[in-house]
């Protein structure tokens, strides 16, 4: 067996409406499936929703809001998504700062989305 990609992460949230308007922000686009199910698409991923309390089966052995971290790489330099969020009202936890990803290093700074997950964006360097 050989593992090629991820394809989708699941986050357990308490809102999921104020999750997805906080993602939107940052440029991913809402998606909805399945019986009213809610998702964050961007590229070729995706982060699935599951409403705290009401979690789509299977599900993580505990699923609990704010026990995400991720990692999001995006196009153009650090300092440009440092603007944007600025612009779009999202406080900067930490960084720029020098990281080291799956295939190299990187340039990031932190975020949390209204469940607390910590986001980091990341500019491959």
């Amino acid at each position: 067996m050989r593992i090629r990609s991820l394809d989708h992460i699941v986050l357990t949230c308490a809102d999921p409406e104020a999750t997805v308007a906080f993602y939107e922000r940052v440029g991913m686009q809402r998606e909805e499936f399945g019986a009213g199910r809610l998702a964050l698409r961007f590229g070729d991923q995706k982060i699935n929703l599951h409403q705290a309390g009401a979690e789509f089966q299977p599900h993580a052995a505990t699923p609990l809001p704010g026990t995400g971290d991720l990692c999001l790489l995006v196009d153009g330099p650090i300092e440009a998504v440092v603007g944007h969020l600025g612009e779009v009202g999202i406080a900067i936890e930490e960084g720029p700062v020098d990281r080291t990803g799956a295939v190299g290093p990187l340039r990031s700074v932190y975020v949390r989305d209204p469940d607390g997950n910590l986001v980091e964006f990341a500019e491959q360097v």
